[in-house]
């Protein structure tokens, strides 16, 4: 997982010119808005076949013609070309329909392009605008699409990568690389620099994307929260009109940790959190005492087969550093003849610590390994000179008792291991940001989940900052933005099935066919049970949205809840939207009605009511989009404090594309305190099940 601090990015003097302009231009009649950029982060291959990838007929049938007809278009920091994940093998001509380019810059010309990358385009015009030109930041950069960061290649690699054997990152995860949909085709737009995504540069490449064609959009990035009202934010903006061109837009929810901070949470969007999958990377750390403490690392050299005397990093402070600063183990704060040739135990400051400066002061000063305290143990696995592992808080207590009653501790980490067949999975991922929706709390967020922990795709062997100095050309990192990508693929490979469905009939499909208990009705993992946090304590939709991502589900999904812009304007007004703000989001001055839908009845595939007071009737319309009559009976998960009706109770279609509305009646009677009670609504015919998450804060009866 990757953390990027907020960063400054210029002075009052440049921000007080800037709003000047912003003024001066505002002025001019034919601009529709004018608003100051901001800037949005990136938010950072078992996990196909974990998901049943390969079991979906209806999509494997389909002679590759129709499988490659689908575009891709990535927003990110780019893309190495030369990835044997990018080959074009077997691939047909680009599709005609795409009207995009593959521009010329730095060690990337057309020829980078092929059947499979169909585009690439770059943005820096806002970043250098903010931050000053590329060349005062004294880093790696190639200004063209070229990807010095690794991120770009990595996400879109996990979308659309073709098939390459024999990968592996120096042993770990060893087996053959994929994309989703190996078919689909890719269109770069590389509009991050460094970590940063400025919104010009944003809004240029969403501009370039809806004109030249593509299917879907993936953003594996965004605003650090909170999340800005959708009228001032240009993801929300832009994703509006891709929305409008029949775009479906896939956005990662951050990797913020705590509640009420997800991200990219526009109804129009398809939001994604993150979780894992049934593998992970184990480190052992045999102790002095003999007893061995399960890490997490990549480690990949093999151990020298000794034991390290261990130090806690307090003890060790350099010259005039206070005890609990040097126990985070930051630059300059270790005393190097006291840590040489040893292991050293450091803690956590804060969440956001860069782990690898930790394990880099430790390697400077002479330290041969190192054991991270920290509660994000097996998610933020990262490469380094020497031997380091993560541990959690019960493996840490029982290190502490060791030291403490050992006059010569001493502990030897061994080399990682890959281990496959993990239960239970998925489990959320602690980082993966969480709801209720700030802007609009009666549409649940994120939307899904989906596979965001150790995920291993291709990379740009120039980005080594993050891999310890070294080349490779295949990584694994962990965040909502290598979840994101598992969800873009799943939209592309709906898309190549149904290429009328709308961007709400996909994302509908998506969201109502979760990995479900078939007998409960409930969001479930590998054993059967609640999907859980890392904590062990039951997930709720705030954590992973409708549920865990069921492509051969959502291939077929039964029943749809559809809507249009039009809708969407009107879930806008019920929240109070002004004439100038629908505007700002639409470019055309659109209107209210009155009195305004509640908000409560838009037709969104989940079922959210943030305010009820006393009793509240809830109405859905549900597409049939399965082949002959069919009859579909609903089934109501209790809510704690609130009874709850459905009406009809049956569902009876005669031919596809059949609509019904149906209501649910809500009676409470205790209120849940200011928090929300969960439930979930689910139709079941002979075939499919289609879920609906209920969400519920009753703030008086």
């Amino acid at each position: 997982m990757n953390h990027y601090p907020h960063v400054e990015t210029a002075s009052r003097t440049h921000r007080t010119l800037r709003q000047f302009v912003l003024v001066c231009v505002a002025e001019n009649e034919d601009v529709v808005s004018v608003f100051e950029s901001k800037i949005s982060h990136l938010h950072t291959t078992n996990s196909w076949k974990f998901v049943g990838i390969d079991s979906i007929p209806q999509y494997n049938k389909l002679p590759i013609d129709i499988q490659s007809d689908v575009i891709v278009g990535v927003i990110d920091s780019g893309v190495w070309p030369e990835s044997q994940s990018f080959n074009d093998y077997g691939l047909g001509p680009v599709p005609t329909r795409f009207k995009g380019e593959c521009v010329s810059g730095q060690k990337f010309t057309s020829s980078n392009c092929n059947r499979k990358l169909i585009g690439a385009r770059y943005y820096s015009k806002g970043f250098e605008a903010v931050n000053g030109p590329l060349e005062n930041t004294n880093k790696t950069f190639f200004r063209s699409a070229r990807d010095n960061d690794g991120h770009g290649t990595h996400t879109s690699s996990t979308i659309a990568g073709s098939k390459v054997s024999n990968v592996s990152l120096y042993g770990l995860a060893s087996g053959t690389a994929r994309g989703g949909v190996p078919s689909a085709r890719l269109s770069i737009y590389k509009a991050c620099w460094f970590d940063i995504c400025e919104d010009a540069d944003l809004l240029a490449a969403f501009s370039d994307a809806i004109q030249d064609g593509v299917d879907i959009i993936s953003l594996s990035l965004g605003p650090n929260p909170p999340q800005p009202v959708y009228f001032e934010d240009v993801i929300s903006i832009a994703s509006f009109h891709a929305f409008q061109k029949g775009i479906v837009v896939c956005a990662s929810a951050g990797n913020n940790f705590l509640p009420q901070s997800a991200a990219n949470v526009a109804p129009w969007i398809l939001t994604v959190g993150a979780s894992t999958l049934d593998r992970e990377f184990p480190s052992y750390v045999l102790l002095g005492n003999l007893k061995q403490l399960k890490g997490f690392g990549v480690n990949t050299k093999p151990d020298q087969g000794k034991q390290y005397s261990i130090i806690f990093g307090g003890v060790a402070a350099a010259s005039g550093i206070p005890s609990s600063n040097a126990s985070f183990c930051k630059k300059n704060t270790l005393d190097s003849n006291s840590i040489k040739g040893r292991i050293v135990v450091c803690m956590l400051e804060k969440l956001s610590d860069d782990r690898f400066e930790k394990v880099t002061a430790i390697e400077e000063g002479g330290g041969v390994g190192m054991i991270l305290i920290d509660p994000v143990a097996k998610y933020v696995l990262g490469q380094s000179v020497i031997q380091s592992v993560l541990i959690g808080e019960a493996e840490a207590e029982e290190l502490q008792t060791y030291m403490k009653t050992e006059k010569n501790p001493t502990a030897r980490i061994y080399q990682t291991v890959t281990n496959v067949g993990i239960k239970p999975a998925p489990v959320m991922a602690i980082f993966s940001s969480k709801g209720p929706n700030v802007i609009t709390p009666d549409i649940i967020k994120p939307d899904i989940t989906a596979p965001g922990v150790n995920i291993l795709a291709a990379w740009s062997p120039v980005a080594t900052e993050k891999t310890a100095g070294n080349n490779i050309d295949y990584n694994i990192i962990s965040g909502t933005s290598m979840s994101c990508p598992h969800v873009s693929a799943v939209a592309a490979l709906l898309k190549s099935v149904h290429p009328y469905w709308s961007p709400a009939a996909i994302k509908s499909a998506i969201m109502t066919t979760d990995t479900t208990n078939i007998l409960t009705a409930t969001v479930a993992d590998n054993t059967g049970s609640f999907i859980r946090n890392d904590d062990s304590t039951n997930a709720t939709p705030f954590d992973y949205g409708s549920g865990h991502i069921n492509p051969a589900a959502a291939i077929d999904p039964g029943l749809i809840y559809d809507f249009d812009t039009n809708n969407l304007i009107d879930l806008l007004c019920s929240y109070g939207a002004s004439v100038a703000q629908l505007k700002n989001l639409t470019g055309t001055p659109v209107y209210c009605k009155k009195p305004p839908t509640l908000s409560y009845n838009f037709n969104y595939p989940s079922i959210g009511v943030a305010n009820m007071a006393g009793n509240v009737s809830v109405y859905r319309t549900v597409t049939y989009v399965g082949d002959g009559p069919t009859v579909y009976y609903s089934k109501l998960e209790t809510i704690t404090g609130v009874r709850t009706w459905v009406y009809p109770n049956v569902l009876r279609f005669s031919k596809s594309g059949e609509k019904m509305t149906y209501r649910i009646d809500f009676v409470p009677y205790k209120s849940s305190n200011g928090s929300f009670e969960f439930g979930s609504l689910t139709w079941r015919n002979d075939v499919h099940l289609v879920r609906s998450p209920i969400a519920v804060n009753v703030v008086s009866v």
